[in-house]
């Protein structure tokens, strides 16, 4: 089934694993190159990997049917859909400017704190959009995948991604900053480019639905009206409520919009306004990744603010503020006071909250209570029954198994290359091509590298140590870095071990290879603009 279709490319992945390390022996490098022969994996191994990678990965998997609950529980408060009809009111007309505000703003979010995974807690609220301002499924592919994959392409201070790397090749924290600023601009140009233009070349496949939204004591008109780009034919259907105690009059205005007349119970306030008319544009690929319609308004701020109080926290609490990064102790000290605080010689903060990190020290776990707080909260505010949240979190969490488990397999592809190390056979056998340093045999172990690592760090891990033992003029030591870091983001566009793409095609039930068939001519633009930038650092 197309849904499984992840699934099945990850597993293969694992199998292709399996059969090299029947073919090639295994090697490490720990002071110096050791081969060990073959290491080879067995077939019950494929079932005791995972059970490895669950327990060093798990938090990931765990983290993500977290986020599935919390949007089970959303999707059980009307308010979230009127709070996505807003937004889709307000940039009516401006959709392709919102596209590229949001590539712009994930791309920094990853190179700047380094939140590929963490944004998951976001990915959900912005597929929603997109898809109901009319776009499809791919679209949410190319604004999600592709903005993180340029964000760690041009990763600039996120110290969870380019940390590793810097401290193999000795390089400072903000080593070449203006270049990498340079490779991650070039990269989110190009990625909203070949979205908007595969959102022009798929423009006659998009229909908008026009309708007014009621409050709960009005009377109102409704007109829908579908319009098909493709034909430019419109349908229009006018539905009415009566009733015997108030009047509701109807008029058709050139924009085909209704205005609404409200009943004698509240005469000061005679007519909706216009952001009352939502104008939602559906895919009709929405299905269950879209709350359902809701036909009356509600109070969106909670929604808002839990939004924005998560958002921002994210960001405070992954920025590398610390002596790995910009050297700021102002949230260490400030942690360190809260929890040394003693109310009659009782440490108060300290007890009740136990083990928590300063900010720029945070991990996912970290994240869990202030979402399951603000979802709380929500639900408290709303009065949603304690019944509801349960279900609510309960079918979100259903939703998000897929994407669990299919991270779950990545990371169990990542234990078998660890346990079983024939990467670095083929590392030494490159890296041999040519004497000294060469930009086309680093690129290429780069790729590779991030191809059998699915994680930054162990990306690094697998090859910068033997590779500063064969490159030994630490002169080139910058470029490369800026090669292992832009190579491993290209990587993450395409490969099958890559977390944010197999996690977001998974959820969104897009095959591999629909991905493959759009994302090729981004890959070569990216790829050669990479390479001319490599080019002219080896001339300066």
């Amino acid at each position: 089934m197309k849904k499984h279709n992840i699934v099945k490319v990850v597993l293969i992945t694992m199998l292709v694993f399996l059969l090299l390390t029947w073919i090639l022996p295994a090697a490490y490098y720990s002071g110096q190159y050791t081969e060990q022969g073959r290491v080879q994996m067995g077939l019950f191994d494929l079932f005791n990997y995972p059970l490895t990678a669950l327990s060093y990965f798990g938090y990931i998997s765990f983290f993500i049917i977290l986020v599935g609950g919390f949007y089970g529980v959303l999707y059980k408060i009307p308010a979230y859909r009127t709070f996505l009809d807003k937004i889709v009111t307000k940039v009516q007309g401006k959709e392709k400017f919102v596209i590229s505000t949001i590539i712009v703003l994930l791309a920094l979010a990853v190179s700047i704190c380094g939140l590929q995974i963490g944004l998951a807690l976001f990915i959900p609220f912005i597929v929603s959009l997109i898809l109901l301002m009319g776009y499809d499924k791919i679209v949410a592919a190319l604004v999600t995948v592709g903005s993180m994959a340029v964000g760690l392409i041009g990763s600039t201070y996120a110290y969870a991604n380019v940390g590793v790397l810097e401290s193999s090749l000795g390089l400072k924290f903000d080593y070449e900053i203006g270049v990498r600023f340079i490779i991650l601009l070039v990269g989110v140009i190009l990625v909203i480019f070949n979205t908007l233009m595969y959102i022009k070349k798929n423009a006659s496949n998009i229909k908008i639905e026009k309708k007014t939204i009621k409050k709960a004591d009005e009377k109102v008109a409704t007109k829908v009206e579908v319009e098909n780009k493709a034909t430019n034919s419109k349908k229009t259907t006018t539905k009415q409520k009566t009733s015997s105690n108030k009047n509701t009059t109807t008029k058709k205005s050139t924009t085909k919009t209704t205005k609404t007349t409200k009943s004698r119970k509240n005469d000061n306030k005679a007519a909706l306004k216009d952001e009352d008319i939502i104008v939602v544009k559906e895919s009709f690929e929405s299905n269950e990744l879209v709350p359902n319609t809701v036909d009356s308004k509600h109070k969106i701020w909670p929604i808002v603010t839990g939004f924005v109080v998560l958002f921002v926290l994210m960001i405070l609490a992954f920025i590398s503020w610390g002596e790995q990064g910009f050297n700021v102790s102002i949230f260490d000290d400030a942690t360190k006071g809260v929890l040394e605080f003693k109310l009659f010689g009782f440490e108060l903060f300290g007890k009740l909250l136990g083990t928590v990190n300063s900010f720029g020290n945070w991990t996912l776990m970290e994240m869990v209570f202030p979402i399951v707080l603000v979802i709380l909260l929500i639900a408290l505010i709303y009065k949603v029954k304690l019944s509801d949240v349960f279900d609510g979190f309960a079918e979100g969490s259903k939703k998000a198994l897929l994407p669990a488990f299919v991270a779950l397999l990545v990371y169990t592809g990542l234990v078998i290359v660890t346990y079983h190390p024939f990467q670095l056979v083929i590392y030494k056998n490159i890296l041999g091509w040519f004497k000294g340093f060469n930009i086309a045999t680093t690129s290429i172990v780069a790729i590779l590298a991030s191809l059998f690592n699915a994680d930054a760090s162990y990306v690094f891990q697998s090859v910068v140590p033997y590779f500063t033992s064969v490159i030994t003029n630490v002169d080139n030591y910058s470029i490369a870095g800026i090669i292992f870091q832009a190579m491993y983001g290209l990587t993450m566009l395409i490969a099958p071990t890559s977390l944010i793409l197999v996690g977001i095609l998974s959820y969104l039930k897009v095959s591999y290879k629909e991905w493959l068939k759009t994302i090729w001519k981004l890959l070569l633009e990216l790829f050669i603009i990479l390479l001319i930038i490599f080019m002219i650092l080896t001339l300066i």
